[in-house]
């Protein structure tokens, strides 16, 4: 199973992507409230000695957790990494608009050789041939401008930048937290 199962506390706050073994170890632990989603998956596991029967767990695809997730809410943005990056900026070259599925590169606009940093704010998708012809200039010594701001992604939107598998019921429950502003909305 590929799955992931979204867990949210018990404000309603999504907190995590659970792989399935995860999943079922809170369920039987007791850590799980309620699940509900558009999707059902049910698991079996071994003989009961006394009975014979075999134990099996249910879970649905989004998972209310007891309690409250205090870390989530407060890391505002998900780490720096280019598989997020390629998909915030929708594979799209930043410079040429070129849509690209492979040979992206990330940029720093401002370069790190001229005091930029590796955030969010100062990096963007780029294409392998735009990369080499910036090098190590400026946008303004270019002549250059950005055919799109970066932004840092909040927390929901790295949920949907970290699973390539999300579920239909998972991701409408995302999309409504999203801000007007994100480019994964569309």
């Amino acid at each position: 199973m590929n799955e992931l199962f979204l867990a949210i506390d018990s404000t309603g706050y999504p907190s995590r992507w659970l792989s399935w073994q995860d999943a079922v170890t809170h369920e039987v632990l007791g850590k799980v409230s309620y699940g509900f989603g558009d999707f059902e998956f049910t698991f079996t596991g071994g003989k009961n000695r006394d009975t014979g029967v075999n134990s099996q767990v249910t879970l649905k695809s989004i998972l209310v957790m007891h309690g409250r997730n205090r870390v989530a809410a407060h890391h505002a943005t998900i780490p720096l990494s280019n598989h997020a990056l390629f998909r915030r900026d929708r594979f799209t070259c930043a410079y040429c608009g070129d849509v690209h599925t492979r040979g992206l590169t990330r940029d720093h606009i401002v370069p790190l050789s001229r005091g930029g940093t590796d955030t969010w704010l100062n990096v963007c998708a780029c294409c392998a041939a735009c990369n080499l012809r910036k090098g190590a200039n400026s946008l303004d010594e270019l002549g250059w401008e950005l055919l799109y701001l970066p932004y840092a992604p909040n927390h929901q939107e790295g949920l949907l930048l970290q699973n390539r598998r999300i579920l239909c019921d998972q991701m409408e429950l995302l999309k409504t937290m999203l801000p007007k502003h994100s480019r994964l909305a569309m």
